[in-house]
């Protein structure tokens, strides 16, 4: 397994921290805390929950698009869209030794490295129920990005464990998954 994402249920957060502590001990790389969908307070006090886990696991745990909550939990990196990750000074972006960024392009990734990322996501690749209509963008893009880029890549989007060869042999450095570990068993 090389990174995963996660997504939390409403208010219930206990099965969420048992399937995440079960992530966690499976040894990551990273774990990037995405929810898109909660209040920023909401997502703190989820924050405040996760961060522990990864610690005792030790995984990274990186929040997703809250730079000063991140610096204020003393969150291990900050992954952020591309866009918003632009709009943070460069003091604020050099305050994160980890620091990725959401890309879909070339062009993106070469952005994201010029604003001092040590990451980058790009995807998504395969055909996934979390973009439904929305065509993959492919190996050859995740091949063309990787031969380019001067840092690491991770494929993101329709990742099963028998496309993580596939992937890592266009070059990444391995793949986010998100609903593979948050609804099945073929990753732990």
């Amino acid at each position: 397994m090389e990174s995963a994402e996660t997504a939390a249920p409403g208010e219930d957060w206990q099965p969420f921290l048992e399937r995440l502590s079960l992530i966690a001990a499976a040894g990551p790389r990273a774990i990037v805390l995405r929810e898109k969908d909660l209040a920023p307070a909401d997502y703190e006090r989820l924050a405040r929950a996760v961060l522990p886990i990864c610690h005792a696991a030790g995984v990274p745990c990186l929040l997703h698009s809250h730079a000063d909550m991140a610096r204020r939990l003393g969150a291990d990196g900050l992954h952020m869209p591309l866009a918003a990750l632009a709009g943070l000074s460069a003091a604020e972006r050099r305050g994160f030794t980890r620091l990725g960024a959401s890309c879909h392009s070339l062009a993106d990734v070469e952005a994201a490295e010029r604003l001092g990322c040590t990451y980058v996501t790009l995807g998504h690749i395969y055909e996934t129920t979390c973009k439904p209509g929305l065509p993959p963008r492919g190996r050859t893009l995740l091949r063309e990005v990787c031969q380019a880029a001067q840092l690491p890549v991770y494929a993101i989007g329709g990742i099963s464990p028998a496309r993580l060869s596939e992937v890592r042999s266009d070059g990444a450095a391995g793949a986010c998954v998100m609903s593979g570990l948050m609804r099945g068993t073929e990753w732990l």
